[in-house]
């Protein structure tokens, strides 16, 4: 037998491809409680229960009537062999038809060891109330979580009940072997986990996991928790150590459906291989209506069978991909538009969109990426320095002052990881002659704040469509001031722009990229290049201290035209 595929799943923050349905008590439990049944709007009762994934305790056989499986196959019936017996009006199987009103039907001994089967949700809340959705009760604290902690039980359930083409399951196990890692999960373990009980590759125990330290899930929305910016570290290094490991054929990254573009594109640019990484999201929850998730995991896992992403020598010639509905999206250039499915679309006007999978499952590359990537990149993980320089407000004036990037293991550091404001301008904004420049306290605030931290700090200004000036003569100065204060400004057009940012002596030119996109590359930046030089008086520059500045800019400028 051949070599499956081997692919390591690393479980992102906020996935919808990893949360579920609220699980809602069925009817067929109300009843046995004594309560009556869930009712439609107009007042009459649900005539199904939603039927929820579950495990069997004991084994249990049942009795399934022949031809039920489709409307048309009694059309056939000559086809058929015989069923294994009859069921007759008392219930009672038999081997052979006593009566006209006895049904064919199958016997089928359902296991444990079988897996998950769609059976009626039965549990009941400790107070003897039914479950209505997460929470015990509308905002209620106590709650249970709908995203999975890693995503062995995802993966687990499509390969249990997603149907291919040919008609059979097992569409993932078929070409690939799959381990799974938490690196800043959906969903955790509030009571930790002992290890033998661990579905996921780690090592030990898992201890109580607090939501918004641990685990990082949208719902219950009054619970809401998004992954700190520190966190970028983890899962890069997570990413790396996958990637880097030799145990792996290539990665699979979910996400949340509106962030996996930027992580995606993060992972494009620091990650240090020449193994596939594909990203995926979903815009509805697995086991809902036409849940989306399944088929791009499946493709995922595909695509990183065929080898269709290697080069000559085996390498990765299309660098970080997120596939969504049959797409092969660049990671530089895909971006969400929609909350459904087909809701996502290539940006920049000029490609993006590299490949796709066809209805039977067939895989093409049309296009591919220009821009620098992984292995390629001028900013990945193992080109960065160990330390760099930020700047920083001191009694003296502007200094600068050292951040350290990655520790002696060459990982990345949680504290390293640049913070970078996205700011926006429109028409009608520019202040009127005689007002206060002191009107732009939003912007000198925050510029204010930056040269206090003492942290890798950038602006990221999203301006006219597609040069990416700022309309406001005022805020231009002060962008300007920004920089001569040792802070970088990227520039973009606004929106999905489809031409390219005008490049300017001190501010970087952040070519067609969206902001979302220049922001992560301005941080990898820093962490590259660390500051820009500082003028003593931001106000009023000398010319040696502008051409230190204009230098450094283009260093930046060098690499977003290639990234």
């Amino acid at each position: 037998m051949a070599r499956k595929t081997r692919i390591a799943h690393l479980a992102g923050p906020t996935a919808t491809i990893q949360n579920t349905p609220p699980l809602v008590t069925s009817n067929k439990a109300r009843a046995k409680h004594g309560l009556p049944p869930r009712l439609n709007p107009d007042g009459s009762p649900m005539a199904y229960d939603a039927l929820r994934l579950q495990r069997l305790a004991a084994p249990a056989k049942v009795y399934v009537e022949q031809f039920s499986a489709h409307p048309l196959e009694s059309d056939a019936a000559e086809l058929y062999g015989p069923p294994d017996g009859y069921i007759g009006p008392d219930g009672v199987f038999k081997k052979e038809k006593t009566s006209e009103a006895d049904k064919p039907v199958y016997e089928i001994e359902l296991r444990p060891e079988d897996g998950l089967y769609p059976l009626p949700y039965m549990a009941m809340q400790a107070d003897g109330a039914p479950w209505e959705e997460e929470c015990a009760a509308p905002g209620s604290a106590k709650a249970r979580q709908g995203f999975f902690p890693d995503g062995s039980r995802s993966f687990e359930e499509i390969d249990r009940f997603a149907i291919g083409v040919e008609g059979v399951a097992n569409q993932i196990s078929a070409i690939a072997d799959v381990d799974f890692y938490r690196g800043a999960p959906p969903g955790g373990f509030t009571k930790g986990l002992p290890a033998r009980l661990r579905k996921d590759k780690g090592e030990g125990d898992i201890p109580p996991e607090l939501r918004g330290h641990n685990y990082f899930g949208y719902k219950p929305y009054h619970m809401a928790n998004a992954p700190p910016r520190p966190m970028l570290a983890k899962v890069t290094n997570d990413m790396q150590a996958l990637t880097t490991s030799g145990d792996y054929d290539g990665v699979i990254w979910t996400q949340g459906s509106p962030q996996v573009e930027e992580t995606a594109y993060w992972f494009n640019l620091l990650i240090d291989t020449t193994r596939p990484i594909c990203g995926n999201a979903a815009q509805r929850p697995q086991g809902q209506i036409s849940n989306d998730g399944p088929k791009n995991i499946v493709d995922s896992a595909a695509y990183i069978d065929s080898r269709i992403w290697a080069d000559e020598q085996g390498r990765d010639k299309c660098g970080v991909v997120v596939i969504q509905e049959q797409q092969i999206f660049a990671s530089r250039e895909v971006a969400k538009v929609d909350a459904r499915p087909g809701g996502y679309r290539a940006t920049g006007g000029h490609g993006g969109i590299i490949g796709n999978v066809s209805h039977t499952g067939r895989l093409a590359l049309t296009y591919l990426p220009v821009f620098k990537h992984t292995y390629k990149s001028d900013v990945r993980i193992t080109q960065l320095p160990s330390v760099v320089k930020a700047v920083k407000q001191g009694a003296n004036g502007i200094e600068h002052v050292p951040v350290t990037v990655k520790d002696a293991a060459g990982k990345l550091l949680p504290g390293a990881i640049p913070f970078v404001s996205i700011v926006k301008d429109g028409s009608y904004s520019t202040l009127e002659f005689g007002d206060d420049p002191a009107l732009e306290h939003d912007l000198i605030a925050s510029i204010e704040h930056k040269l206090k931290l003492g942290m890798l700090t950038g602006f990221v200004n999203e301006g006219l469509v597609p040069y990416g000036s700022t309309p406001s003569t005022a805020r231009h100065k002060l962008l300007l001031k920004a920089c001569f204060s040792g802070i970088p400004v990227a520039k973009v057009g606004r929106n999905a722009t489809e031409g390219f940012a005008d490049p300017h002596e001190f501010q970087i030119a952040a070519t067609d990229l969206t902001a979302t996109k220049a922001r992560f590359l301005l941080m990898a930046c820093l962490l590259k290049f660390g500051s820009l030089p500082a003028a003593r008086d931001p106000d009023r520059p000398t010319s040696a201290e502008l051409d230190a500045i204009k230098a450094a800019v283009a260093a930046y400028q060098t690499v977003f035209d290639q990234h």
